[in-house]
């Protein structure tokens, strides 16, 4: 066996684990973010350092978050963290510790390592849907990302799913259908300030029988469906997996599932069912991933 660092970099922790080349993970914690890149750079250096040894490390793999350009190193965009983006992390890293390193994007990563030993192990072509306070995802063809021209592959968040007609408004699906927006409609309907609701708290509303937050809920699960489908007769993938601690609810996958249901019996020309299934790995599939890019892009697997 072959071991691996991976580092999972969030907005207020990094997340590491040592995991070796058939996903097994042997070692897990965190790190606090620092307050400069230098700091930064030194923490990941340092733990690779303390753990390179012991474990007989062979090389770097990391999930970021922003438009990562995973061949030269650089995370475009934007992120929780400023400093990260512009500094080339495959070469800074690689000085400091001398293992070859390789990044990815967040989502992409949960992709890749659902696609390796998850949910879609068993498929080629899948695409990943992330929801949260926003939609975010991925598409993978042939077990590899997909990331289009502008680095902008599988980010269905920007995909318009409504229309507010007085407001001649086109509604994106994170606008319209994340766990942020379905906490921000009941909220403002029930006069509610949002320093103190949340997407739990709304479907807290919604177990409870609250009618508001049955139909703003309701309304979440279509804005799902209708995302799912597009991406279906878009990309045309064997699965679409769901991502996000909200899919982990019990029912959510039935509800979805009765909304597609809804969609494909109201349209007599669609024949293609999307297959659907809930992300296997949770946080632990961007470290698993960003291990397979690794592995991939070293060409050892």
């Amino acid at each position: 066996m072959k071991n691996y660092i991976v580092f999972d970099i969030g907005g207020s922790s990094v997340k590491w684990s040592v995991i070796n080349n058939e996903g097994i993970i042997l070692i897990s914690s965190k790190i606090g973010i620092p307050e400069t890149i230098e700091g930064f750079f030194c923490e990941l250096s340092s733990k690779v350092n303390e753990l390179k040894e012991k474990y007989s490390l062979e090389g770097i793999a990391l999930s970021a978050p922003g438009a990562v350009d995973n061949e030269t190193g650089i995370i475009g965009g934007m992120s929780a963290l400023p400093y990260i983006h512009g500094p080339n992390f495959k070469e800074v890293l690689y000085k400091m510790i001398g293992l070859p390193v390789e990044i990815e994007n967040d989502a992409n990563c949960a992709a890749l390592g659902e696609c390796w030993i998850g949910a879609a192990k068993n498929e080629n072509d899948c695409a990943f849907v992330v929801c949260g306070t926003g939609i975010g995802g991925a598409l993978v063809k042939d077990k590899k990302i997909h990331s289009g021209v502008h680095k902008h592959g599988g980010e269905f968040g920007y995909c318009l799913v409504d229309i507010d007609v007085y407001n001649q408004k086109y509604l994106s699906w994170s606008s319209a259908g994340s766990t942020f927006a379905v906490s921000k409609f009941i909220a403002d309907r029930k006069g509610i300030s949002m320093d103190n609701f949340n997407g739990v708290k709304a479907f807290e509303l919604y177990d409870n029988g609250d009618e508001i937050a049955i139909e703003e809920v309701n309304r979440f699960f279509r804005y799902m469906a209708i995302g799912i489908y597009n991406i279906q007769y878009t990309y045309d993938p064997e699965v679409i997996i769901l991502g996000g601690a909200i899919c982990e609810r019990n029912g959510f996958l039935e509800e979805v599932n009765k909304k597609i249901d809804e969609i494909k019996n109201s349209n007599s020309d669609a024949t293609i069912r999307p297959v659907v299934r809930i992300c296997k790995y949770g946080n632990d599939a961007n470290k698993l991933g960003a291990l397979y890019n690794f592995l991939q892009k070293q060409n050892l697997i």
